[in-house]
């Protein structure tokens, strides 16, 4: 029975990627020392996949940046404004496309499906020239050749890698991408012809696209763009691998009807209908790659369960044609649990990380084939039944009081309109008013405190002193700009969910689960392994205390129940809305605290909302519902005075304003400027919104200094849409990752383009 994984984290157990590119941008070391380091690290992971008797390892699923953008180097892609002359595609034009330069800015980001992890849009047009630019996927199949074994390249789908990009600028925006198929097919051609001389037995398309609700003219595409494939495929065996949900009946029927592909792979932990389909009908003769450990998740496989469905499959499919894989890449999970020392045994033995899902994909294929692993087999069912029966997952008082929210909407009861008029009586903004959403650069010094506090190396007088310090340098900072909503800058908080978390009942912590989210940015998502409750307050003592520094006002920080639900490994044994509505519960007496602290303005961050949704439109309304109401609940009980605001990154919003609108906040402030202000057309197209609106103004995930007549430009295209009085002026995100010396000059432009407008607007009435 063979055994297949779909990809690998990337960064390293202890980040190792992270830190090399970052030395690499930064001019501390060469790209020869980023180049030692990747190399170390891929040899690990196949040699560690090897090891565990994996038959199919991946490989070309490591990447400097990401897939997507890979893909679009391995194309010859590159936007003009880079500056690309052909040839291959090196560090310069790899990471300018990524992250910008001095002269221009980045490639779009965007959230990969449902994931919490960024993937660099392409961007197409009729003139693109394709070539052959990237022999990435060809170099690394060799090196890992060279260790004695024989992966399995992976390359993005031709299909999905045109359906996820997007028109160039200038390029009408209804221009069809798939126009494109027959250009970037001989480049495909190409990257197969040259896997196949060095070697290469097995190829892996990922299609992920094919999980979506595709129409007869994408699905046909698939049909179109493997057929023309077919004849380039003889001599090898070819995959094509989907993930993140159920493959639609009309997209199995197309894809399992194409010739010359070998195997297909589902994931059938997201996609429980998949199984249906492949009891209806699998082509005679293929493999069925079956994604039955989670991928997305850090709970153990239940072992049990597994063998029972592949046992099922077996009957379907054959012995000799079961592979079995994991549902998706492991690069949505932590890297591995071994590193994990400090986390209570309990729960520790309730988990399996990327390197333990490897194990237990080996011990599944093994157990197939009649090699039970009797130990491994009990110790896993053990642990599932000691999770099942554990007293410290459950907490009756929240479950009531969860319970009983069922029988209200939770609006405020005032409308929006006669909230901001109460509410500008008391704050006395100016038109336009300035802010930023929430956090400010954290500095190595900054980080050694919190690290000090956190190992007791420091007393706690000594760690409330330098955080309180830091606070004073971002409130004068602000003031010193002339900013007027002010924020505390987040000095004490390591992360946007792991601050709650940690503050929470239910939550569990690791050191080093770190996720990739985009480049070198990684996130540590808490565990959700019980009922939320909120033993204490969070943040009052540092909002009054900042607030306390300054006349101006200040705002309460606080993340939202779905972006906590949506950005943690959550809990598999009850459905999501309920563990978010205990979140809900437990904000909502933040806010009210605050208030009572006497905290005017209340931000309840919701950047991952959109992220959430689901795939399939028919699984989408019911998931906004329960997702708008879990915000909604936080704020129902403050007066009309306090304002709410709210914070959106990374997301295409367009099909979901009604939403947004629904959530009734006072304020909102959304990201925009990396993504050609698509939000804007949204306003173009006549959606009428009444509450106040920051799209943000300049990209933080960029290290470009905007000047003050380009923010001013944006807000003059934002004026064109949106009426004047609910216009706020931010940046697109928290400035945590950036320096101050970019933080500066770029916040001093910010303000003096508002100030630029206010008196142009005066002047004109």
């Amino acid at each position: 029975m063979a055994s297949h994984i779909v990809g690998y984290p990337r960064m390293g157990p202890k980040r190792e990627l992270k830190f090399a590119l970052e030395s690499f941008w930064d001019g501390k070391s060469t790209a020869q020392d980023l180049e030692k380091v990747a190399k170390d690290l891929r040899l690990s992971i196949w040699k560690q996949m090897a090891d565990a008797g994996i038959k199919h390892i991946p490989s070309n699923t490591f990447s400097y940046y990401d897939q997507v953008l890979d893909t679009t180097a391995m194309l010859g892609a590159v936007p003009p404004r880079y500056g690309w002359n052909g040839g291959e595609i090196g560090f310069d034009t790899y990471f300018s496309m990524a992250r910008g330069n001095a002269t221009v800015p980045a490639m779009e980001m965007t959230k990969w499906f449902d994931t919490n992890y960024h993937f660099i849009v392409p961007e197409l047009g009729p003139d693109v020239k394709f070539s052959y630019a990237s022999h990435k996927a060809v170099s690394e199949y060799k090196e890992a050749k060279e260790l004695g074994i024989n992966t399995i390249p992976v390359i993005i789908g031709p299909v999905s890698y045109l359906l996820l990009s997007k028109p160039a600028k200038g390029v009408e925006k209804s221009f069809s991408l798939l126009s494109l198929l027959g250009k970037i097919l001989p480049v495909y051609k190409e990257v197969v012809a040259e896997l196949k001389a060095a070697g290469a037995s097995w190829i892996q398309f990922d299609e992920p696209t094919l999980v979506l609700d595709l129409d007869s003219h994408k699905l046909n595409a698939f049909t179109e763009a493997y057929a023309e494939l077919e004849s380039s495929f003889s001599g090898l065996n070819v995959l094509i691998e989907t993930y993140f949900a159920d493959v639609p009946a009309q997209a199995y029927k197309t894809i399992t009807s194409l010739k010359g592909i070998s195997g297909f792979g589902f994931d059938l932990v997201r996609g429980t209908q998949t199984i249906d389909l492949i009891k209806s009908g699998f082509p005679a003769g293929k493999f069925l790659f079956a994604g039955v450990v989670d991928g997305r998740n850090i709970w153990a496989n239940d072992l049990a369960a597994s063998l029972s469905m592949l046992h099922e499959l077996e009957a379907l499919v054959g012995k000799d044609k079961l592979v079995v894989s994991t549902s998706c890449s492991l690069m949505h999970t932590a890297v591995d649990l071994v590193n994990e020392t400090k986390l209570d045994g309990e729960i520790k033995s309730w988990l399996a990380f990327a390197a333990q899902k490897v194990v237990e994909v080996n011990a599944l294929a093994k157990a197939l084939t009649g090699q039970k692993d009797e130990a491994f087999l009990s110790a896993n069912a053990s642990a599932h039944a000691s999770r099942k029966s554990s007293p410290r997952v459950t907490n009756e008082a929240v479950q009531k009081a969860a319970a009983a929210l069922k029988g209200s909407d939770h609006r405020r009861a005032t409308p929006v309109s006669a909230r901001l008029d109460a509410q500008q009586k008391k704050l006395n903004l100016p038109i336009l008013p300035t802010t930023t959403i929430g956090s400010f650069p954290q500095t190595i010094e900054l980080r050694r405190v919190r690290r000090e506090y956190k190992a007791k190396k420091i007393s706690e007088e000594e760690y409330v002193s330098a955080i309180k310090e830091e606070i004073q340098k971002v409130v004068k900072m602000q003031e010193e700009l002339d900013i007027d909503v002010l924020v505390h800058g987040e000095p004490e908080r390591n992360d946007m969910v792991e601050y709650f978390g940690e503050q929470l009942q239910g939550f569990a912590f690791t050191v080093n689960g770190w996720v990739q989210s985009y480049g070198s940015r990684c996130v540590k998502p808490p565990i959700i392994y019980g009922d939320v409750s909120r033993p204490t307050p969070m943040t009052v003592f540092w909002s009054s205390a900042a607030q306390s520094m300054t006349s101006r006002p200040m705002k309460g920080m606080l993340t939202g129940p779905v972006t906590i639900l949506n950005w943690s490994f959550v809990r598999n044994d009850q459905p999501r809305f309920e563990t978010c509505y205990q979140i809900a519960l437990a904000i909502k007496e933040e806010v009210e605290d605050l208030e009572a602290a006497g905290i005017q303005v209340i931000q309840i961050d919701e950047a991952a909302l959109r992220e959430g949704l689901p795939l399939r439109k028919s699984e989408q309304a019911f998931y906004l519902d329960w997702a708008v109401h879990s915000f909604r609940i936080t704020n129902v009980g403050v007066k009309d005075t306090t304002q709410i605001h709210t914070h959106m990154c990374y997301s295409n919003f367009n099909d979901i304003i009604q939403s947004i609108i629904d959530m009734d906040a006072d304020v909102i402030t959304i990201e925009n400027s990396r993504s050609d202000e698509k939000l804007l057309s949204v306003f173009r197209e006549g959606v009428r919104y009444g509450a106040g609106i920051g799209p943000g103004v300049y990209d933080i995930h960029s290290p470009r200094i905007p000047s003050t007549e380009e923010i001013a430009d944006r807000i003059n295209k934002m004026l064109a849409v949106l009426e004047t009085n609910i216009l706020w002026v931010n940046p697109d995100c928290g400035l945590k990752t950036r320096k101050y010396n970019e933080v500066v000059p770029a916040l001093t432009n910010m303000v003096a383009a508002a100030k630029l407008l206010r008196t142009q607007l005066a002047s004109t009435k």
